[in-house]
């Protein structure tokens, strides 16, 4: 007689972010029975959040509020000087209220990911998950009680966490997870740290009103067009944020923060608040990887090959734990959905990271699609590119005193096939500016078809139709 194994589940979800949800209820919705834990382990400032994932909780949502927060801030002079009245141009601002308002929404969204998943037929588990072997995992709840279940397929996707600075107590700063539901003001503050989420920070705490500085090892957004990451660090500049340069922190001692330049020199300076957003690191460490063999990267990501699939052929992994793939929250749904289409509906199609739009939202947002100059130069060659620029003046800008020369667009064209491999913008609106170009991009558009776009006047957006000058 034939035994067969009834495992407690089709799938398995570990992980409650974007590409959690978005796999776990598409695999539900195939008439698949799921279950997806997930459990934040709190900061070690203690904080924690529910379900949904890095985005919900403490990222794209919550950073976008308090960047809209400070550009509404910025916006009250352009008021006064087209009229409005009773305009209160050097009001300050109530960090608390700000504070509340979102987390409200974020408890909303919480409430709201929890139900769709009900909805769908995923059962939702608050516990932590870890591997025993390729389909059993062990969950550990809130009280710290175990239970086992198992799984024929699991699908790992745990995101990342902020990374902490080697050699200083954790406690003595910030991250990014604590930021968006403190509730005290933070005062003069020190961002640590050159990446888009330092600089995402920085930019809306010094438009909300609070003396900002930056401390920054070597370069900005060193992955992103250097030519516009000086631009965005330019603006920032301008708007009164304050950048030392080749500089690492040695000390914090309460809040006097000591760091050492380039050349050994020491400083210290007192701050009320200071924020770590060096880079992020998978949250792979007690997932028990090592008990099913899991190959993982350098940095604790979790090695897939083009299906997703790990060296353990029923364990995939989709989003930002995953080595080699981009740190966002649409690629990481896409992917997802994808994923569940190849295991049950018998798909092909694998995930495309290729010319995928993204937008930093600092003070002046900066989009891009596709290759940076220096990228493109390292794989064509300088001699075969053609690098369209623009310098504009943003309508709405005639109406006050913002630098008349920073806002700017470049495409970057193949001179042999004329495509345009790389697009980039800093200017008001970016991610509204950039998303519909994406489609052209991907679909091989080239400078002739550019040129010939008729554009939206008077729009930022019609500067990108409209470039003749080229070196």
């Amino acid at each position: 007689m034939k035994i067969v194994f009834r495992y407690s589940y089709d799938l398995f979800v570990i992980g409650g972010g974007s590409g959690g949800l978005a796999s776990s209820k598409a695999a539900a919705q195939l008439g698949k029975k799921v279950a997806l834990a997930d459990f934040v382990v709190p900061s070690p400032n203690g904080q924690t959040w529910g379900v949904g994932g890095t985005c919900v909780n403490v990222g794209c949502i919550p950073k976008k509020m308090f960047h809209i927060a400070a550009q509404l801030g910025d916006y009250r002079q352009d008021q006064g000087r087209v009229g409005w009245s009773g305009i209160n141009e050097n009001g300050s601002h109530d960090w608390n209220k700000m504070v509340q308002v979102v987390s409200n929404m974020i408890l909303r969204l919480n409430r709201m990911h929890e139900n769709n998943l009900k909805i769908a037929g995923v059962q939702y588990i608050n516990s932590l998950a870890k591997l025993i072997n390729p389909n059993t995992i062990e969950l550990t709840d809130q009280k710290g009680e175990k239970s086992i279940v198992t799984a024929e397929k699991i699908i790992v996707s745990v995101g990342a966490r902020p990374k902490l600075y080697e050699g200083l107590n954790p406690q003595s700063y910030i991250t990014s997870d604590d930021l968006f539901w403190m509730r005290r003001p933070p005062g003069k503050s020190l961002i640590i740290g050159g990446s888009y989420v330092a600089l995402e920070c920085a930019g809306f705490l010094n438009g909300l009103g609070y003396d900002t500085q930056v401390l920054v090892r070597s370069k900005l957004l060193r992955k992103f067009d250097q030519q516009y990451a000086q631009l965005v660090g330019q603006y920032m500049v301008e708007k009164g944020v304050k950048f030392h340069y080749g500089c690492t922190p040695t000390k914090i001692d309460g809040k006097i923060v000591t760091w050492k330049d380039k050349n050994g020199k020491e400083s210290s300076e007192k701050f009320d608040t200071v924020l770590m957003a060096i880079s992020r690191q998978a949250n792979t460490q007690n997932l028990g990887l090592e008990n099913v063999g899991i190959q993982i990267d350098e940095n604790q990501k979790i090695i897939v090959n083009k299906y997703d699939q790990t060296n353990c052929p029923n364990i995939y992994a989709v989003g930002d734990c995953v080595s080699g793939k981009l740190e966002l929250t649409p690629t990481a749904i896409m992917a997802g959905r994808k994923l569940i289409k190849r295991l049950y509906q018998g798909s092909s199609d694998i995930m495309d990271y290729r010319d995928v739009a993204t937008t930093i939202f600092t003070p002046l947002e900066y989009s891009c699609i596709g290759l940076s100059e220096e990228r493109a130069i390292e794989k064509y060659g300088q001699d075969n590119l053609k690098i369209f620029e623009n310098v504009f003046k943003p309508v709405t800008w005639n109406i006050s005193a913002r630098n008349p020369s920073i806002c700017q667009g470049k495409l970057i064209v193949r001179k042999d096939t004329d495509q345009i491999i790389g697009f980039h913008y800093i200017g008001p609106e970016a991610a509204e500016v950039t998303q519909g170009f994406a489609v052209a991009i991907r679909m091989g558009a080239t400078k002739a078809d550019f040129d010939s776009t008729v554009g939206i006047h008077p729009s930022a957006a019609e500067e990108m139709v409209q470039m003749k000058k080229f070196r």
